[in-house]
Protein backbone atom coordinates (compact mmCIF):
# COMPACT_ATOMS: atom_id res chain seq x y z
CA UNK A 1 0.00 0.00 0.00
CA UNK A 2 3.07 2.45 0.98
CA UNK A 3 4.50 1.85 -2.42
CA UNK A 4 1.40 2.97 -4.69
CA UNK A 5 1.02 6.01 -2.32
CA UNK A 6 4.61 6.75 -3.38
CA UNK A 7 3.76 6.08 -6.94
CA UNK A 8 1.11 8.72 -7.01
CA UNK A 9 3.18 11.12 -5.02
CA UNK A 10 5.79 11.05 -7.79
CA UNK A 11 3.21 11.27 -10.38
CA UNK A 12 1.53 14.44 -8.58
CA UNK A 13 4.94 15.64 -8.28
CA UNK A 14 6.46 15.34 -11.82
CA UNK A 15 2.97 16.69 -13.09
CA UNK A 16 3.68 19.89 -10.78
CA UNK A 17 7.27 19.87 -12.13
CA UNK A 18 6.12 19.82 -15.85
CA UNK A 19 3.67 22.76 -15.10
CA UNK A 20 6.68 25.30 -13.30
CA UNK A 21 8.48 27.28 -15.43
CA UNK A 22 12.30 25.40 -16.02
CA UNK A 23 15.48 27.90 -16.51
CA UNK A 24 16.64 28.12 -20.17
CA UNK A 25 20.08 28.44 -21.27
CA UNK A 26 21.90 31.35 -21.02
CA UNK A 27 22.52 32.26 -24.68
CA UNK A 28 18.96 31.51 -25.71
CA UNK A 29 17.49 33.26 -22.80
CA UNK A 30 14.53 35.92 -23.32
CA UNK A 31 15.58 39.46 -22.20
CA UNK A 32 13.08 40.17 -19.41
CA UNK A 33 12.38 43.75 -17.76
CA UNK A 34 10.16 43.98 -14.43
CA UNK A 35 8.14 47.11 -13.80
CA UNK A 36 6.90 48.03 -10.30
CA UNK A 37 6.16 50.96 -8.59
CA UNK A 38 8.96 50.58 -6.29
CA UNK A 39 12.20 48.76 -5.72
CA UNK A 40 14.22 48.15 -2.80
CA UNK A 41 17.54 49.02 -2.64
CA UNK A 42 18.61 47.24 0.31
CA UNK A 43 22.44 48.34 0.81
CA UNK A 44 21.10 52.15 1.36
CA UNK A 45 17.68 50.76 2.67
CA UNK A 46 16.01 53.47 0.30
CA UNK A 47 12.65 52.95 -1.85
CA UNK A 48 13.02 53.88 -5.84
CA UNK A 49 10.19 54.70 -7.22
CA UNK A 50 9.48 53.33 -9.70
CA UNK A 51 11.55 50.34 -9.87
CA UNK A 52 13.05 48.42 -12.67
CA UNK A 53 15.00 45.61 -13.21
CA UNK A 54 16.26 44.14 -16.58
CA UNK A 55 17.20 40.29 -16.36
CA UNK A 56 18.88 38.05 -19.35
CA UNK A 57 18.75 34.61 -18.50
CA UNK A 58 19.78 33.81 -15.16
CA UNK A 59 21.36 37.16 -13.91
CA UNK A 60 20.16 40.94 -13.42
CA UNK A 61 21.53 43.32 -15.85
CA UNK A 62 20.55 46.11 -14.87
CA UNK A 63 18.11 47.90 -11.77
CA UNK A 64 17.03 51.44 -10.61
CA UNK A 65 14.11 53.84 -11.38
CA UNK A 66 14.57 52.73 -15.17
CA UNK A 67 16.51 50.64 -17.51
CA UNK A 68 17.65 50.77 -21.08
CA UNK A 69 15.35 48.17 -22.78
CA UNK A 70 17.42 46.08 -25.11
CA UNK A 71 14.96 45.44 -28.48
CA UNK A 72 13.24 42.44 -28.43
CA UNK A 73 12.50 42.90 -24.36
CA UNK A 74 9.62 41.51 -22.69
CA UNK A 75 8.10 44.17 -20.06
CA UNK A 76 6.17 42.80 -17.23
CA UNK A 77 4.24 45.66 -15.09
CA UNK A 78 3.74 44.17 -11.80
CA UNK A 79 1.98 47.37 -10.99
CA UNK A 80 1.64 48.63 -7.25
CA UNK A 81 4.01 46.36 -5.80
CA UNK A 82 8.04 46.92 -4.59
CA UNK A 83 10.44 44.41 -6.10
CA UNK A 84 13.12 43.25 -3.98
CA UNK A 85 15.68 40.35 -3.43
CA UNK A 86 14.61 37.04 -3.32
CA UNK A 87 14.42 36.32 0.96
CA UNK A 88 16.94 33.88 2.59
CA UNK A 89 16.30 31.75 5.29
CA UNK A 90 18.95 30.47 6.97
CA UNK A 91 17.84 27.83 9.42
CA UNK A 92 15.33 25.45 7.64
CA UNK A 93 14.31 21.75 8.00
CA UNK A 94 13.00 20.41 4.44
CA UNK A 95 12.78 17.00 6.02
CA UNK A 96 10.07 18.00 8.88
CA UNK A 97 6.22 18.81 8.57
CA UNK A 98 3.68 19.72 11.31
CA UNK A 99 3.27 16.95 13.91
CA UNK A 100 5.86 14.80 16.07
CA UNK A 101 8.95 14.94 15.15
CA UNK A 102 10.25 11.62 16.88
CA UNK A 103 7.68 10.01 15.44
CA UNK A 104 8.17 11.40 11.86
CA UNK A 105 11.98 9.90 12.04
CA UNK A 106 10.40 6.42 13.29
CA UNK A 107 7.03 6.00 10.86
CA UNK A 108 8.14 7.83 7.74
CA UNK A 109 10.29 6.09 5.14
CA UNK A 110 13.33 8.00 4.20
CA UNK A 111 11.98 7.78 0.25
CA UNK A 112 8.72 9.44 1.78
CA UNK A 113 10.44 12.19 3.91
CA UNK A 114 12.52 12.93 0.23
CA UNK A 115 9.28 13.20 -1.56
CA UNK A 116 8.19 16.06 1.15
CA UNK A 117 11.06 17.54 1.39
CA UNK A 118 10.48 18.44 -2.75
CA UNK A 119 7.21 19.48 -2.31
CA UNK A 120 8.37 21.55 0.80
CA UNK A 121 11.39 23.16 -1.05
CA UNK A 122 8.34 24.14 -3.91
CA UNK A 123 5.85 25.91 -0.72
CA UNK A 124 9.12 27.51 0.34
CA UNK A 125 10.16 29.51 -2.87
CA UNK A 126 6.17 29.95 -3.91
CA UNK A 127 6.40 32.25 -0.59
CA UNK A 128 9.65 34.27 -1.76
CA UNK A 129 12.53 32.42 -0.60
CA UNK A 130 15.17 31.91 -3.44
CA UNK A 131 17.74 30.87 -0.75
CA UNK A 132 18.03 28.54 1.98
CA UNK A 133 20.35 26.24 4.31
CA UNK A 134 18.93 23.77 5.72
CA UNK A 135 19.97 22.80 8.87
CA UNK A 136 20.44 18.96 9.16
CA UNK A 137 17.93 16.26 7.79
CA UNK A 138 16.79 14.42 11.28
CA UNK A 139 17.66 11.18 10.59
CA UNK A 140 17.64 10.86 6.66
CA UNK A 141 21.08 11.03 6.10
CA UNK A 142 22.15 12.58 2.58
CA UNK A 143 18.93 12.84 1.49
CA UNK A 144 19.46 16.48 0.99
CA UNK A 145 21.90 16.13 -1.52
CA UNK A 146 19.61 14.78 -3.34
CA UNK A 147 17.11 17.33 -3.20
CA UNK A 148 20.11 20.23 -3.78
CA UNK A 149 20.81 18.50 -6.88
CA UNK A 150 17.70 18.20 -8.45
CA UNK A 151 16.96 22.01 -7.74
CA UNK A 152 19.80 22.67 -9.13
CA UNK A 153 19.50 20.47 -12.66
CA UNK A 154 16.46 21.84 -12.71
CA UNK A 155 14.60 18.32 -12.04
CA UNK A 156 11.91 20.51 -9.53
CA UNK A 157 11.23 23.86 -8.14
CA UNK A 158 12.90 25.13 -5.03
CA UNK A 159 15.21 27.92 -3.30
CA UNK A 160 18.92 27.39 -4.03
CA UNK A 161 20.31 25.19 -0.95
CA UNK A 162 22.79 25.03 1.23
CA UNK A 163 22.75 21.53 2.98
CA UNK A 164 24.45 19.67 5.79
CA UNK A 165 23.21 16.43 5.30
CA UNK A 166 22.71 14.64 9.19
CA UNK A 167 23.56 16.45 12.07
CA UNK A 168 26.07 15.79 14.26
CA UNK A 169 25.17 15.05 18.24
CA UNK A 170 26.47 12.72 21.63
CA UNK A 171 25.57 9.83 22.40
CA UNK A 172 22.37 10.45 24.77
CA UNK A 173 22.25 13.96 23.40
CA UNK A 174 19.49 16.85 22.16
CA UNK A 175 18.47 14.44 19.11
CA UNK A 176 19.06 10.84 20.52
CA UNK A 177 15.94 9.02 20.80
CA UNK A 178 16.03 9.33 24.92
CA UNK A 179 12.00 8.12 25.59
CA UNK A 180 11.77 4.85 23.44
CA UNK A 181 12.14 0.96 24.93
CA UNK A 182 16.23 0.81 24.42
CA UNK A 183 15.57 -2.98 23.22
CA UNK A 184 13.90 -1.50 20.25
CA UNK A 185 17.31 0.34 19.23
CA UNK A 186 15.58 3.23 18.29
CA UNK A 187 17.72 5.32 16.20
CA UNK A 188 19.07 8.51 16.59
CA UNK A 189 18.21 11.53 14.27
CA UNK A 190 21.78 13.11 14.12
CA UNK A 191 25.34 11.06 14.00
CA UNK A 192 27.18 10.63 16.82
CA UNK A 193 30.50 11.63 17.51
CA UNK A 194 31.53 12.05 21.34
CA UNK A 195 35.19 12.92 20.88
CA UNK A 196 37.80 14.78 18.41
CA UNK A 197 39.06 11.69 16.05
CA UNK A 198 35.16 10.57 16.04
CA UNK A 199 33.89 14.05 14.94
CA UNK A 200 36.66 14.34 11.88
CA UNK A 201 35.45 11.02 10.97
CA UNK A 202 31.76 12.28 10.33
CA UNK A 203 32.75 15.57 9.28
CA UNK A 204 35.05 13.70 6.25
CA UNK A 205 31.90 11.00 5.90
CA UNK A 206 29.68 14.34 6.05
CA UNK A 207 31.44 16.09 2.53
CA UNK A 208 32.05 13.08 0.82
CA UNK A 209 28.38 12.37 0.57
CA UNK A 210 27.85 16.07 -0.58
CA UNK A 211 27.17 18.28 2.67
CA UNK A 212 28.19 22.19 2.56
CA UNK A 213 28.30 22.74 5.76
CA UNK A 214 28.43 20.99 9.03
CA UNK A 215 25.20 21.02 11.87
CA UNK A 216 26.28 20.18 15.22
CA UNK A 217 23.88 19.89 18.36
CA UNK A 218 25.88 21.83 20.88
CA UNK A 219 23.17 22.38 23.74
CA UNK A 220 19.83 20.71 25.16
CA UNK A 221 17.84 20.00 27.06
CA UNK A 222 16.49 23.40 28.02
CA UNK A 223 14.65 24.81 30.72
CA UNK A 224 13.93 28.49 32.55
CA UNK A 225 14.21 29.34 35.83
CA UNK A 226 14.06 32.59 37.14
CA UNK A 227 14.27 34.05 33.58
CA UNK A 228 17.22 32.46 33.36
CA UNK A 229 18.00 29.64 30.54
CA UNK A 230 19.81 26.70 31.94
CA UNK A 231 21.04 24.32 29.18
CA UNK A 232 23.81 21.46 29.41
CA UNK A 233 26.98 21.92 26.98
CA UNK A 234 27.39 18.42 24.52
CA UNK A 235 30.77 19.62 22.89
CA UNK A 236 33.73 20.88 25.06
CA UNK A 237 36.16 24.17 23.33
CA UNK A 238 38.48 21.89 21.87
CA UNK A 239 35.90 19.22 20.60
CA UNK A 240 34.65 22.33 18.55
CA UNK A 241 37.63 23.36 17.86
CA UNK A 242 38.80 20.38 16.13
CA UNK A 243 35.65 20.62 14.13
CA UNK A 244 36.66 23.81 12.94
CA UNK A 245 39.44 23.20 12.04
CA UNK A 246 38.46 19.97 9.73
CA UNK A 247 35.90 22.00 7.98
CA UNK A 248 38.42 24.96 7.53
CA UNK A 249 40.91 22.27 5.78
CA UNK A 250 38.33 21.99 2.90
CA UNK A 251 37.11 25.89 2.99
CA UNK A 252 33.56 25.00 5.03
CA UNK A 253 32.42 26.19 7.77
CA UNK A 254 29.86 24.68 11.01
CA UNK A 255 26.90 25.88 12.41
CA UNK A 256 25.52 25.17 15.86
CA UNK A 257 22.39 24.97 17.41
CA UNK A 258 23.08 26.51 20.75
CA UNK A 259 20.49 28.08 22.92
CA UNK A 260 22.63 29.32 25.58
CA UNK A 261 25.52 29.04 28.09
CA UNK A 262 28.41 27.97 28.29
CA UNK A 263 27.72 26.23 24.75
CA UNK A 264 27.69 29.30 23.32
CA UNK A 265 30.27 30.35 24.58
CA UNK A 266 32.61 27.51 23.80
CA UNK A 267 31.43 27.76 20.11
CA UNK A 268 32.14 31.57 19.45
CA UNK A 269 36.10 30.40 21.09
CA UNK A 270 35.65 27.72 18.40
CA UNK A 271 35.05 29.68 15.95
CA UNK A 272 31.98 29.01 13.96
CA UNK A 273 30.23 30.70 11.24
CA UNK A 274 26.31 30.89 13.01
CA UNK A 275 24.96 29.85 16.76
CA UNK A 276 21.66 29.19 16.00
CA UNK A 277 18.79 29.90 18.19
CA UNK A 278 21.05 32.26 20.56
CA UNK A 279 18.52 32.18 23.25
CA UNK A 280 20.67 34.08 26.26
CA UNK A 281 24.30 34.92 25.60
CA UNK A 282 27.05 35.96 28.22
CA UNK A 283 28.77 39.68 27.41
CA UNK A 284 31.63 37.49 26.50
CA UNK A 285 30.03 35.35 24.01
CA UNK A 286 28.43 38.57 22.71
CA UNK A 287 31.83 40.19 22.63
CA UNK A 288 33.63 37.61 20.37
CA UNK A 289 30.39 37.32 18.00
CA UNK A 290 31.19 40.74 17.21
CA UNK A 291 34.50 40.31 16.96
CA UNK A 292 34.66 37.22 14.90
CA UNK A 293 31.95 38.75 13.15
CA UNK A 294 29.71 34.77 14.19
CA UNK A 295 26.10 35.53 13.53
CA UNK A 296 23.06 34.48 15.91
CA UNK A 297 20.72 33.06 13.68
CA UNK A 298 17.36 33.70 16.50
CA UNK A 299 14.54 31.42 14.68
CA UNK A 300 11.63 33.02 17.14
CA UNK A 301 8.97 31.79 14.45
CA UNK A 302 9.64 28.53 16.15
CA UNK A 303 9.63 29.17 19.62
CA UNK A 304 6.33 31.25 18.88
CA UNK A 305 4.78 27.98 17.20
CA UNK A 306 5.78 25.99 19.89
CA UNK A 307 3.93 28.24 22.51
CA UNK A 308 1.16 28.52 20.50
CA UNK A 309 0.53 24.88 19.36
CA UNK A 310 1.73 22.94 23.00
CA UNK A 311 0.08 19.58 23.82
CA UNK A 312 -1.37 21.15 27.41
CA UNK A 313 -1.50 24.57 29.68
CA UNK A 314 1.66 23.75 31.30
CA UNK A 315 3.60 22.91 28.31
CA UNK A 316 2.11 25.99 26.59
CA UNK A 317 3.63 27.56 29.84
CA UNK A 318 6.74 26.57 29.66
CA UNK A 319 6.82 27.07 26.00
CA UNK A 320 5.80 30.75 26.04
CA UNK A 321 8.18 31.94 29.18
CA UNK A 322 10.88 30.22 26.85
CA UNK A 323 9.94 32.37 24.12
CA UNK A 324 9.14 35.37 26.10
CA UNK A 325 13.10 35.34 26.93
CA UNK A 326 14.01 34.54 23.75
CA UNK A 327 12.66 38.40 22.98
CA UNK A 328 13.52 39.95 25.83
CA UNK A 329 17.51 39.00 25.03
CA UNK A 330 17.09 40.32 21.21
CA UNK A 331 17.72 44.32 22.12
CA UNK A 332 20.64 42.79 24.17
CA UNK A 333 22.42 41.04 21.49
CA UNK A 334 22.19 43.85 18.92
CA UNK A 335 23.17 46.72 21.74
CA UNK A 336 26.26 44.29 21.79
CA UNK A 337 26.44 44.13 18.18
CA UNK A 338 25.68 40.80 17.14
CA UNK A 339 25.43 40.12 13.44
CA UNK A 340 22.05 39.23 12.91
CA UNK A 341 20.83 36.62 9.77
CA UNK A 342 17.14 35.43 9.46
CA UNK A 343 16.41 32.10 10.30
CA UNK A 344 12.82 31.05 11.06
CA UNK A 345 13.47 26.88 12.24
CA UNK A 346 10.34 26.20 9.57
CA UNK A 347 9.45 22.07 9.27
CA UNK A 348 7.88 21.63 12.38
CA UNK A 349 5.25 24.34 11.41
CA UNK A 350 4.15 24.91 7.82
CA UNK A 351 6.34 25.56 5.04
CA UNK A 352 5.56 28.65 3.36
CA UNK A 353 5.01 30.51 6.05
CA UNK A 354 8.08 31.55 7.46
CA UNK A 355 7.89 34.75 6.97
CA UNK A 356 6.72 35.55 9.67
CA UNK A 357 10.09 35.85 11.41
CA UNK A 358 9.98 39.28 9.91
CA UNK A 359 7.40 40.50 11.99
CA UNK A 360 9.07 38.61 14.67
CA UNK A 361 12.15 40.64 14.51
CA UNK A 362 10.60 43.81 14.65
CA UNK A 363 8.48 42.85 18.02
CA UNK A 364 11.36 41.94 19.36
CA UNK A 365 13.26 45.41 18.64
CA UNK A 366 14.60 45.60 15.05
CA UNK A 367 13.83 48.19 12.66
CA UNK A 368 12.56 46.97 9.30
CA UNK A 369 15.34 47.68 7.16
CA UNK A 370 17.61 46.39 9.76
CA UNK A 371 15.72 42.88 9.46
CA UNK A 372 15.66 42.71 5.82
CA UNK A 373 19.23 43.50 5.85
CA UNK A 374 19.73 40.98 8.09
CA UNK A 375 18.32 38.32 5.88
CA UNK A 376 19.71 39.66 2.74
CA UNK A 377 23.31 40.96 3.02
CA UNK A 378 23.81 38.67 6.46
CA UNK A 379 21.96 35.42 4.61
CA UNK A 380 24.15 36.03 1.88
CA UNK A 381 27.51 36.18 3.85
CA UNK A 382 25.96 33.26 6.18
CA UNK A 383 25.46 30.56 3.06
CA UNK A 384 28.33 31.48 1.15
CA UNK A 385 26.46 33.75 -1.55
CA UNK A 386 27.96 36.84 -0.95
CA UNK A 387 28.39 39.02 -4.28
CA UNK A 388 25.32 36.79 -6.04
CA UNK A 389 22.25 36.96 -4.28
CA UNK A 390 20.60 39.38 -1.83
CA UNK A 391 20.71 43.08 -3.85
CA UNK A 392 19.62 43.39 -6.99
CA UNK A 393 22.34 44.62 -8.89
CA UNK A 394 24.37 43.72 -12.14
CA UNK A 395 25.42 40.23 -12.18
CA UNK A 396 24.17 39.23 -9.56
CA UNK A 397 21.31 36.15 -9.81
CA UNK A 398 18.27 37.10 -11.07
CA UNK A 399 16.45 36.14 -7.59
CA UNK A 400 13.95 38.42 -7.68
CA UNK A 401 10.32 39.12 -5.69
CA UNK A 402 7.20 41.72 -5.40
CA UNK A 403 5.59 42.75 -2.63
CA UNK A 404 2.66 44.74 -2.03
CA UNK A 405 3.13 48.31 0.25
CA UNK A 406 6.47 49.10 1.51
CA UNK A 407 8.34 46.52 3.32
CA UNK A 408 10.03 49.55 5.15
CA UNK A 409 6.91 50.21 6.67
CA UNK A 410 5.63 47.09 7.41
CA UNK A 411 7.23 43.78 7.08
CA UNK A 412 4.24 42.15 6.77
CA UNK A 413 3.60 42.35 3.46
CA UNK A 414 6.42 39.85 2.49
CA UNK A 415 4.08 37.29 4.01
CA UNK A 416 2.11 37.82 1.18
CA UNK A 417 4.74 37.24 -1.75
CA UNK A 418 2.66 38.52 -5.43
CA UNK A 419 6.11 37.45 -7.70
CA UNK A 420 8.74 34.98 -7.55
CA UNK A 421 11.56 34.60 -10.07
CA UNK A 422 14.81 32.29 -9.28
CA UNK A 423 17.58 32.16 -11.95
CA UNK A 424 15.64 34.69 -14.04
CA UNK A 425 12.91 31.69 -13.91
CA UNK A 426 9.32 33.05 -12.92
CA UNK A 427 7.71 30.68 -10.64
CA UNK A 428 4.82 33.00 -9.49
CA UNK A 429 3.09 35.86 -11.45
Amino acid sequence: MEKKGYVWLIVIFLGLVAATAMPQSQANAPVTILHAARLLDIESGKIISPGEVLVQGERIVEAGSSVKPPAGAQTIDLGDTTLMPGLIDAHIHLFLHPGAEDLQTVEESVPRRTITALFAARDDLMAGFTAERDMGTEGAGSADTAVRNAIDHGLAPGPRLRVSGNAIDILGGHEDAIHYNPAQHVLSNATYANNPSEIVEVIRKQFKEGADFIKMYETGPDSVLDGKLHTPYQYSEAELAAAVQETARVGKRVAVHATGEPGALYAAQAGVVSIDHAVQLSDETMRLMREKQIFAVPTLTIFDYFAEHAASPTAAARERAFFDLHMKEIPKQLAAGVPMALGSDVGPFPHGTQAREFVLMVQAGMKPLAALQADLLNGAKLLGWEGQIGALKPGYFADVIAVPGDPLKDVSVLQNVKFVMKNGVIYKK
